[in-house]
């Protein structure tokens, strides 16, 4: 009845696609959907870069990708895999050398737009390289930076050219007999990326990448990215993705598998459902989902909590999560462990005794599944 129950009118029916390995992380396939980000630091200074990159994979991140765009990177890339155990993808643009560098020095996956890297010899090198060292290969479709032919053709950035240009660059791939790859084709625009990523996910089985490209700041960059990714996922399309906010690529993390948590597509950690509070709360619901949004952050195994200020919907959301708690008035309230009230305890005692229920039900959950 709770956290993993399959409903049949919230089952996402997913696209098909091949199944690809980037490092020891499966992608497409039937795959859980993976999670990524990109630090922001300088890939120069080695300790910084690691630092946020054990921060990324502490807040869950699967992939993390680290930009490369000289010999100097090069190097300092080569010391960031060796001290990190997330698969990490070097991000190339222009320069063939750098990818390479990149796959000597132990890249999981290089993320590259073969019509931005030169001649074809050019690319043939580099998917020499993806093969020798057992490396991925990302093809990013970005509008912002099409080729030119194709802006040419299409007068503006559209989704015709988009998924022309992902085609062209997946043939170049095959030509060379690689087929260790997945494709992006990122937007800024909402619209203009659904359609092209629809047009896309038509056309071939390689898994695909999903991100709303230069999103913005937190709230309007989180808002972008759920409606373009969610309408997505809702359609079965997508098999990794990446929130792209002009913040903490922690935050990245979070907000990413907020959105497949909503879906029911990935569950990680403590979701808790909470009114917004009104003249009827028995206590700050507020503050104390805040309260326990920080306690609980540690915990990585999916639990549903219900925090309700009073009993109009308070015991209906209670049947339905792992651990509840209702605000009743008089300075107390109803603890629910599976949809059964168990106990009434005042407001002050509730945020300890809800911190160990579910931390209870968490090793619980662990143990059972060890």
């Amino acid at each position: 009845m709770f956290q993993n129950e399959i409903r049949p009118w919230r089952n996402i029916q997913r696209r098909k696609s091949r199944k690809i390995y980037v490092g020891d992380v499966p992608v497409g396939g039937g795959s859980d959907i993976t999670v990524q980000t990109m630090t922001n630091t300088s890939t120069v200074d080695v300790k910084a870069t690691v630092e946020q990159i054990h921060r990324c994979t502490e807040a869950g991140a699967d992939i993390v990708r680290v930009s490369v765009p000289d010999e100097a990177s090069s190097k300092a890339f080569a010391e960031i895999v060796k001290n990190v155990k997330v698969p990490l993808v070097a991000d190339i643009h222009f320069h063939y050398k750098r990818a390479l560098e990149a796959a000597d020095a132990g890249a999981a996956c290089l993320r590259i737009n073969p019509g931005n890297i030169g001649s074809n010899e050019r690319v043939k090198e580099v998917v020499k390289a993806a093969k020798n060292n057992s490396c991925s290969i990302r093809i990013g479709v970005n509008a912002g930076s099409l080729e030119r032919h194709l802006l040419e053709k299409y007068r503006e950035p559209c989704p015709e050219a988009m998924i022309e240009s992902g085609l062209n660059n997946i043939r170049l791939l095959k030509d060379l007999d690689f087929f260790n790859y997945k494709i992006s084709c990122k937007a800024s625009d909402v619209f203009l990326a659904i359609a092209a990523y629809k047009g896309l996910a038509e056309q071939t089985d390689a898994p695909i990448h999903l991100g709303i490209t230069e999103a913005g700041s937190f709230l309007p960059g989180t808002i972008k990215s759920a409606l373009g990714l969610g309408s997505l996922l809702l359609e079965g399309i997508g098999d990794t993705l990446r929130i792209s906010l002009a913040d903490e690529p922690e935050k990245e993390v979070k907000v990413g598998f907020e959105i497949l948590k909503a879906l029911g597509l990935r569950t990680r950690g403590v979701n808790i459902i909470a009114c917004p509070s009104c003249a009827r709360q028995g206590f700050d619901v507020i503050e104390t989902v805040k309260v326990l949004e920080d306690r609980l952050a540690h915990i990585n195994t999916p639990i549903n909590l219900s925090i309700i200020g009073c009993v109009v919907n308070g015991p209906g959301e209670a049947l339905m999560t792992d651990v509840g708690y209702t605000g009743g008035g008089k300075g107390s309230g109803m603890v629910y462990v599976a949809g059964q009230t168990t106990e009434k305890i005042s407001n002050e005692q509730m945020v300890d005794h809800i911190v160990e229920l579910v931390s209870a039900r968490a090793e619980a959950i662990s143990n059972e599944n060890n």
